[in-house]
């Protein structure tokens, strides 16, 4: 879905408040009965969860608090969040590696056994189709996560690919994960409430480290690695269990992790300066623009070998003409398209994603912006409704990052 979650929760809350569901499900683009659901959705409604049409589900934009107290009780104590609408699957073969590296912009080959990092599905021109985050669990075995509104395209381009690649004799096969459900425990409470729950040393598993483990009494794969800037997990859990582990990590934070909706999982990512696909990145977007030089692995750079390799390569020498940055703001909170002008007052680019940052209490917003107009401090016009509003380029991300790396 484009656009702000944040702001769609803001008005989820004032229609709900007034009981106007029906003007939510119009607003939402869908019916009830057209979306799919997670394991988890009875459970979602049963603690106040308000739900509304994402990515061709039924999910939860917040519960009984707002999205300003959940996000903050992210960053203070910790969040639960269902994040089963996005796809996992597994690549396995002799040749998962090589296929993947046509794929992806990242050295997958270089990664150490139950390692992963972020990396960008590109396309021929170089833009994205995707990001995800890829975890090599052995030579012959690589486990991904790919976004909920991406799914059929990325599977149908992964499958057109591998269906080529094995005609020349590559040996890859995949297995899509649709028998786990997938839940990212976020926040400073994340790992000594869910060590109470496994018998393995969580404070061995350091950030973007994949284990197979035993949690609550079932095998789950746990990579430590989120969305919102914190420490914590992401968890891909047998769906037949997932209600009971969701239960047990609420139960043993003793009140302090609370379910948490999209609304303030967008806030969350905003201030960690993370890209949401569709909005600050898409298939016209390469990862030189979007700020993810650093994904592309060094031989990568050197050796090329996936789509859109001379494209990307060629920016990486020479620079790209447009770059993503961050910005403070005064006045209404920018939001998606809104237009950025240089202080003569003339067009520089556009915002993709902004809001109100419940943690700073001030506007925070990323966008893109023509290149030697990048730089941090940069003063800016941002223009809502017409009217200009003051901006500064700012540094990302807005709240320090906060993830579990050894010393």
């Amino acid at each position: 879905m484009r656009g702000g979650l944040w702001q769609l929760g803001q008005l989820v809350t004032r229609r709900l408040a007034h009981g106007d569901k029906k003007a939510v499900a119009r607003r939402c683009f869908a019916s009830e009965a057209e979306l799919k659901k997670t394991v988890f959705h009875d459970f979602h409604v049963a603690h106040g969860g308000k739900m509304v049409p994402f990515a061709g589900w039924s999910m939860p934009i917040q519960y009984k608090d707002s999205i300003m107290d959940s996000t903050i009780n992210c960053r203070q104590n910790g969040s639960l969040f269902d994040v089963s609408h996005m796809c996992g699957l597994s690549l396995k073969g002799k040749d998962a590696v090589p296929f993947l590296e046509k794929l992806v912009i990242a050295d997958v080959a270089g990664l150490a056994p139950g390692t992963g990092t972020l990396t960008v599905f590109t396309n021929e021109k170089g833009g994205a189709i995707d990001d995800s985050v890829i975890t090599k669990v052995t030579d012959n075995h690589i486990y991904l996560v790919v976004n909920a509104g991406c799914r059929d395209k990325d599977l149908a381009h992964i499958e057109e690919h591998m269906k080529a690649f094995k005609a020349k004799g590559g040996d890859v096969s995949w297995h899509i994960h649709d028998e786990r459900s997938l839940l990212a425990l976020q926040g400073p409470l994340a790992a000594p409430v869910l060590q109470h729950l496994t018998k393995e040393d969580l404070s061995k598993i350091y950030f973007g480290e994949f284990h197979v483990l035993d949690i609550n009494g079932s095998q789950c794969f746990l990579t430590r690695t989120g969305y919102t800037g914190e420490d914590g997990f992401e968890i891909s859990v047998p769906s037949e269990h997932g209600v009971d582990l969701a239960k047990a990590i609420l139960e043993k934070s003793e009140g302090k992790i609370r379910l948490t909706g999209l609304g303030a999982r967008d806030s969350l990512r905003l201030e960690a300066g993370l890209c949401l696909y569709g909005n600050d990145m898409e298939q016209h977007t390469t990862p030189i623009e979007a700020g993810l030089t650093w994904a592309i692995g060094k031989r990568r750079r050197a050796e090329g070998g996936f789509l859109g390799a001379d494209v990307i390569l060629k920016q990486l020498e020479e620079g790209p003409s447009i770059r993503r940055v961050g910005f403070i703001s005064s006045g209404p909170p920018p939001r998606s398209h809104s237009e950025i002008q240089d202080e003569g007052g003339k067009n520089i680019g556009e915002i993709t994603s902004g809001g109100f940052s419940p943690c700073l209490q001030k506007n925070i917003a990323m966008g893109y912006v023509k290149s030697g107009l990048h730089k941090a401090g940069t003063k800016v016009k941002i223009i809502i409704r017409g009217k200009a509003n003051e901006g500064v380029v700012s540094k990302m991300p807005f709240v320090p990052t906060k993830y579990y790396k050894p010393s």
